[in-house]
């Protein structure tokens, strides 16, 4: 089994250092979201300067995710059964109407799945997929944890940044810019696959000004619903597939990987990370309930990836990003 490790492309320099995380007693670490010289992320006029950060041309500089292998983690015989009954978070739609020839849904295009942007530690510039998932609060993107931070030993990201549905250079929904980052401690700490979870709480922006569920809704999740499920869809930016300019697709049934992981047939590789796995994806809506993230895979393009098993922890974290969120 391999990791998605990062390449990384150095292009200033290193972050200040930032704050200590905050951890909580269920597993949770959190840090407000940061500029690359390590100031918060915690007002509108900061987060205009990362959106402005962000030129078409530091888009297309950006680095996907590499597979490389690595020694595993977790023993593909330490199965973790469901820790509670099944449970789901239902979708939202937007508060905006959604129209015009550029907003029709199609199967590998849907306005809840963008392209995430960021800057490393050492001032590269990378890129990942994510999602928005339906909340009260109507703020929260789940990717990887990877995609937030770096993992055991490592830092968080800085300049983080979703952009909905992007294609080839297009963003028709504008863009939304993290107000702080979450993910699992497991991975924080030792890089564990099985918790390979993160979510950002989103600024208002985009297109209208609005929270990002408002402006282009939100998918549901569903937690403890067993390995094995006869139909799935990723979605997320390969650059193996369209380059990383477009959203890709691809469906399977899902199987148990070992450890607390699944995995599923699919040849996305590289930026597809943090990209959803969801459950009853509605091509007519865009809508369909998060049920993994893509994590790692096996060697680049054979055909399969994994993803952490959802039972109560992804419902821990998003519980805690989203009593995190503002207003």
């Amino acid at each position: 089994m391999a990791s998605l490790v990062l390449a990384l492309v150095v292009t200033g320099a290193p972050a200040a250092e930032a704050k200590p995380s905050t951890t909580d007693r269920n597993g949770n670490t959190t840090s407000i979201a940061r500029t690359t010289d390590g100031r918060a992320i915690t007002n509108e006029a900061v987060a205009e300067e990362v959106a402005a950060f962000w030129t078409s041309e530091r888009m297309a500089k950006a680095v996907d995710l590499d597979l490389k292998p690595v020694r595993a983690t977790e023993s593909a015989n330490s199965v973790r059964k469901p820790d509670g009954p099944a449970g789901s978070v239902a979708p939202v739609a937007p508060r905006i109407a959604v129209g015009g020839d550029d907003m029709s849904i199609q199967l590998n295009e849907s306005q809840t799945v963008g392209k995430v942007y960021f800057t490393t530690p050492t001032g590269g510039l990378a890129s990942c997929s994510a999602s928005t998932v339906g909340s009260a609060k109507r703020r929260l993107v789940i990717t990887a944890g990877h995609c937030v931070h770096q993992g055991g030993g490592g830092q968080w990201y800085s300049n983080w940044q979703f952009v909905p549905r992007y294609r080839n250079g297009v963003q028709p929904f504008g863009t939304f810019v993290a107000y702080s980052l979450t993910a699992r401690t497991a991975w924080i700490n030792n890089s564990s696959y099985d918790e390979d979870m993160g979510i950002a709480i989103m600024h208002n922006g985009g297109s209208y000004g609005l929270k990002v569920v408002d402006t282009v809704g939100g998918n549901g999740m569903r937690w403890n619903w067993g390995y094995n499920i006869s139909l799935m869809t990723a979605l997320g930016y390969p650059s193996n597939l369209g380059a990383g300019e477009s959203q890709q697709y691809c469906q399977s049934g899902t199987w148990h990987a070992g450890g607390q992981q699944i995995r599923m047939w699919c040849n996305m590789t590289y930026g597809s990370s943090g990209g959803p796995w969801l459950q009853e994806y509605n091509d007519q809506n865009g809508y369909g309930y998060v049920n993994s993230v893509v994590s790692h895979g096996d060697n680049p393009g054979n055909g399969q990836f994994d993803g952490p098993y959802f039972d109560n922890d992804i419902k821990s974290l998003y519980d805690y990003a989203e009593a995190l969120s503002p207003a």
